[in-house]
């Protein structure tokens, strides 16, 4: 993390160097200087800041970060990927239905309320589906 930190860093202070240097270089031209790529480039590096202090603080509160480990292994970092039912088929559904949503953004509104109307109950039976039957917990 230590060197995600110093990534930060130094995108923060690349960034507001090249804003310095590009209010100078179009302050010389007759239009004076160009406020949007001034300010995107100064947030652009308060961004990085942002993601250092971040990075920082987070570094502070855990013990040992693996990756600052020189003789750390991969699979030291890996958390928990979660739960993913290998048998259901409600995802498959509930994708159908989210395109015809999106094709509805496109051609009309019916076509989005037609998907939603699907959509509602592949929701609910994703979510619900190890509530009761064969694969219940």
């Amino acid at each position: 993390m230590l060197a995600m930190e110093r990534i930060g860093a130094l995108l923060g202070v690349f960034a507001f160097l090249m804003a310095t240097i590009y209010g100078f270089w179009t302050n010389s031209t007759e239009l004076g200087i160009e406020w949007v790529g001034v300010i995107g480039l100064i947030l652009g590096g308060l961004l990085g800041f942002m993601i250092t202090w971040y990075l920082g603080m987070t570094r502070r509160k855990l013990e040992v970060d693996p990756s600052d480990d020189p003789l750390g292994e991969i699979d030291e970092i890996q958390g928990d990927y979660g739960f993913f039912s290998p048998h259901s088929w409600w995802p498959l559904f509930l994708a159908a239905a989210a395109a015809v949503c999106f094709l509805g953004l496109a051609v009309g509104w019916w076509v989005f309320i037609i998907g939603a109307f699907f959509a509602v109950p592949a929701l609910i039976g994703w979510t619900f589906e190890y509530w009761k039957g064969e694969h219940a917990l």
